[in-house]
């Protein structure tokens, strides 16, 4: 997808500290310019063989330059992209410092408001959500009771009023079909830790990203390989911040 190489194109040099490859997410620690800093994606995973394992760079990749590893969210294998995407993370500029602390639900409850959402992804607060906003379809790939299945989308996305994209589909590479499935007029939020923070998503037609800032690095590191769910990992030391594109509005 053309985002992940725009993204790519603003990584900075560093030096890859730590990767982690949880059972529900996976970190990537670097050090950049001094500062030590950690990016979150969702674990994905797929199928293999002894013949083509699924990182083939495995007990290495500490050894591989940064930019190298963050490129491995180009591959299009997961887990592999699941690393990549993390390193990213990562290693792009600090664009959270013109963030502001506000997590995605307080946004969409806002947002919504009487309008139509599609919340591609089940996020913990569905049930909550649904009694705030006009009307909520939730897409999602293994869909539970109340979702819509994700071949719904073309149905279902083109009458939302707002349009909210979890993270996970920059790792799935379906990010840009749903895009182009919205109308004109709709307001587009990327949420979840997997979201990039950064101004390049608004040059793809996205008006607000909400991600995570890692604060603790070492304890959410440690959270990550022990299988912590990210309700765990928040509490270990993530914030929720959002980024909206100039004009948007908080």
């Amino acid at each position: 997808m053309q985002i992940l190489h725009d993204l790519l194109v603003e990584v900075q040099e560093g030096r890859i500290l730590d990767v982690r490859v949880g059972l529900f997410w996976t970190a990537v620690v670097a050090e950049v310019g001094g500062a030590v800093r950690c990016g979150l994606a969702s674990t994905l995973y797929g199928g293999h063989t002894d013949a083509e394992p699924p990182i083939p760079q495995a007990g290495h990749l500490l050894e591989l330059p940064a930019r190298e590893l963050a490129s491995m969210a180009l591959v299009g294998r997961p887990p592999q992209t699941s690393i990549g995407l993390a390193a990213i993370n990562a290693l792009l500029p600090p664009y959270s410092e013109g963030a502001v602390e506000l997590n995605a639900e307080a946004l969409l409850s806002d947002l919504g408001r009487n309008r139509k959402v599609a919340l591609v992804g089940h996020f913990p607060f569905v049930d909550r959500l649904r009694e705030r906003v006009g009307e909520l379809w939730v897409l999602e790939l293994a869909p539970r009771e109340g979702d819509l299945p994700a071949s719904a989308a073309a149905r279902v996305v083109p009458q939302a009023d707002v349009l909210a994209l979890t993270g996970t589909t920059l790792l799935n590479g379906t990010f840009e079909g749903l895009m182009r499935l919205r109308r004109p007029e709709a307001q587009v939020l990327v949420l979840g830790p997997t979201t990039p923070i950064s101004p390049i998503l608004f040059q793809h037609g996205v008006h607000y990203i909400s991600g995570s800032v890692v604060e603790d690095v070492d304890a959410v590191v440690k959270g990550v390989s022990q299988a912590a769910g990210f309700r765990q990992i928040h509490r270990l030391g993530v914030s929720l911040v959002t980024l909206a594109r100039p004009g948007a509005g908080l």
